[in-house]
């Protein structure tokens, strides 16, 4: 999908590169704004989609003169964190509740996603660094059973309904067993006692769920997986789970040393990613293979961000 999109602006340009007066970011005319800043680290986490949107921004910064380093599958949120505290990274993409939820370890969901976002940004900068523009899409974690075991139980459609089914083996990665946005939240929340928790890596979660391992399991409500059919994804009345929308964090120090056009880049990006896109670029790398840094380029491209 995206390499056409490419091509197709490829031959525009090709067409008009006789008028191309090589404004900010260009290859044509003045300096980059990147040009001689410091190198900059932007870290991601430990699954595809972190995969994608640190190529995203590494190559839209890149297109505009930065040296980045990505490093990649730095680990959880917990873990990330911690890389962004210590100095070895400068930046990554933060999902806003889990900022306020395991970041902050607060417990309770503000009531919209701008609350989310701003309590996020608010406590980030008392500690020394800030929030970048949100993305319009979110990716909350939710739970999910098969269809087959929905029918079989009455016909489960909620988190609570849970709580009459008899003992759930529970799939998630391992540090859902510790959040209150987690196991922690589903039990004191909910009442759901029954669970026996399973540590699974993320990346084998539907696996596992397909193969009976598990009768329920932590997913990402962008996974493209979740629109063939064989899944019931459970609502979250109590909303434990919070608005998940994509914001870089970043250094202020940092921030301040780059200049402006740092942080427009970055928000050029984050404000073309709704739901839609996201799960397109998801289902590209999870279910057909791709590379992220590819399906990334072929993107960025069609949306002539680089």
């Amino acid at each position: 999908m995206w390499a056409l999109l490419a091509a197709l602006v490829l031959a525009l340009s090709v067409a008009a590169c006789g008028s191309d007066s090589g404004g900010e970011g260009s290859d044509g005319g003045g300096d980059r704004p990147g040009d001689g800043k410091p190198a900059v680290r932007l870290g991601t986490k430990n699954f595809t989609e972190q995969f994608i949107l640190g190529e995203l921004y590494a190559q839209a910064l890149r297109a505009k003169g930065w040296d980045v380093e990505l490093k990649r599958d730095i680990g959880s949120a917990e873990v990330i964190d911690r890389a962004l505290t210590s100095g070895r990274i400068d930046l990554y993409p933060e999902y806003t509740g889990t900022s306020l939820s395991v970041v902050a370890g607060r417990h309770g969901t503000p009531r919209t996603a701008e609350a989310t976002y701003r309590q996020a940004k608010a406590f980030y900068e008392g500690r020394g660094q800030t929030l970048l523009a949100r993305t319009p899409f979110e990716d909350r974690d939710a739970l999910a059973v098969t269809r087959a075991f929905a029918r079989r139980h009455g016909g489960l459609h909620s988190t609570e309904d849970l709580e009459g089914v008899g003992r759930v083996r529970l799939g998630a990665a391992p540090e859902f067993r510790t959040r209150y946005a987690g196991l922690q939240g589903l039990r004191s929340e909910y009442g759901l006692d029954n669970l026996r928790f399973k540590a699974i890596p993320i990346d084998g979660i539907f696996d596992a769920l397909d193969r009976g391992v598990i009768e329920a399991a932590d997913v990402f409500t962008t996974d493209p997986r979740l629109a063939t059919g064989k899944y019931v994804v459970l609502k979250d009345p109590m909303a434990i789970f919070g608005f998940q929308n994509v914001a870089p964090v970043v250094s202020k120090k940092v921030l301040d040393a780059q200049g402006r056009a740092f942080a427009r880049t970055l928000d050029a990006v984050s404000a073309t990613l709704t739901t839609d896109v996201m799960q397109q670029l998801n289902d590209e790398v999870a279910v057909d293979g791709r590379e992220p840094q590819d399906v990334a380029r072929e993107y960025l491209q069609a949306k002539k961000l680089t």
